[in-house]
């Protein structure tokens, strides 16, 4: 019966499976790193192409890369300030430390942070030059844009041993000629690779998201019980709960009286994988001692996904012992209520 899941099996026929189900449970696991939540700060790429396209008619092609001509193509598209440090290929916070450095601006990183992602609404820049407000910012903002022109003019130094300058990239080598080039002709598709080979794509974003990548879990658990009209209690970050030395993401029905408790996770790092099976086992552990104090007997469940998962079998193995079967993937969830004490509160 290969199709079974260890959640379908009774704990004695799950230990004489176990390395099958095991198994079973890795090919589950998808590799979630391909998938990223949206967030509300998600550039897409026909917006960042609509703003750079506002750059550069501008500026002629970049041929004019002025602080007048920036500000007039912002007023446009408050989004050419996220163009314009892609062209230099920094962070936010870096393009405040070379403003504080070169221009001896008051721009800290966290107000640099709060410039770019305010300027992902495209009429941000606009709204406040119409209403000469937030002074302060705007200043900051032509600071910012002085730099860039300073840096982007200059290019890079000439090659040294043993070290890379950051503009040593094919836009901005040799200054604006490099960025000229760069808009005039269509880039080589071998230099666009490379240059996510140096890097990482959607880097930004995921770190802007990485909180978010583990609620992924959370939120598909939590979907489904709203569904199925279950009653349950989602704990918060951190939050403690009286009783439990270490709070699960979710009781069913409640935390006094719990029937089920569920811990879900995300990880695509074997060495997170661990601390968070971990975690897990010592939801296991702790029921046991609550089962010896006298309290009755809930289910701890899992529900896991990402390939950190699958580097450690002997933590795989323990786990589907200690939880007999009760782990879930994405590929499972489905299953998640019909084969866990859930199904006893559903009222849809």
């Amino acid at each position: 019966m290969p199709d079974k899941r260890p959640f379908e099996l009774s704990q004695e026929e799950l230990e004489t499976r176990i390395e099958e189900m095991v198994d079973i449970t890795f090919a589950d696991l998808s590799s979630e790193f391909l998938l990223m939540p949206t967030g509300t700060g998600l550039v897409r790429y026909p917006d960042f192409q609509a703003a750079y396209e506002v750059l550069k008619r501008n500026t002629a092609g970049f041929r004019n890369l002025s602080p007048e001509s920036v500000k007039s193509a912002l007023q446009e598209n408050s989004l050419v300030m996220g163009v314009l440090r892609s062209v230099l290929g920094m962070t936010a916070p870096e393009w405040a430390e070379l403003a504080r450095t070169e221009l001896d601006s008051d721009i800290t990183q966290g107000a640099a942070r709060n410039i770019d992602k305010d300027c992902k609404t495209s009429d941000y820049y606009q709204k406040m030059i119409a209403r000469n407000s937030a002074v302060k910012t705007i200043e900051r903002i032509d600071a910012l844009i002085e730099v860039a022109i300073l840096y982007l003019e200059k290019g890079a130094p000439p090659e040294q041993d043993g070290v890379l300058h950051r503009l040593a990239k094919f836009d901005t080598t040799f200054g604006l000629e490099s960025l000229e080039h760069a808009a005039r002709e269509n880039v080589p598709y071998a230099v666009l690779l490379y240059e996510r080979y140096l890097g990482r794509p959607f880097a930004t974003h995921r770190d802007a998201v990485s909180e978010l990548v583990g609620e992924v879990m959370e939120n598909a658990v939590e979907q489904r019980l709203r569904e199925a009209g279950v009653s349950y209690r989602k704990t918060r970050r951190a939050e403690r709960i009286p009783g439990f030395g270490q709070a699960p993401d979710f009781c069913i029905p409640d935390e006094i009286n719990p029937t089920v408790i569920i811990e879900a996770k995300i990880t695509s790092d074997d060495g997170t994988a661990r601390d968070k099976v971990t975690r897990i086992k010592e939801l296991e552990t702790q029921r046991n001692k609550h089962v010896g104090e006298g309290r009755p007997r809930y289910e701890v469940v899992a529900c896991i996904d990402g390939r950190g998962f699958r580097q450690r079998r002997a933590d795989m193995r323990d786990l589907l012992l200690r939880l007999g079967g009760k782990v879930f993937t994405a590929a499972s969830l489905d299953r998640l209520i019909s084969h866990t004490g859930i199904k006893e509160f559903v009222s849809r």
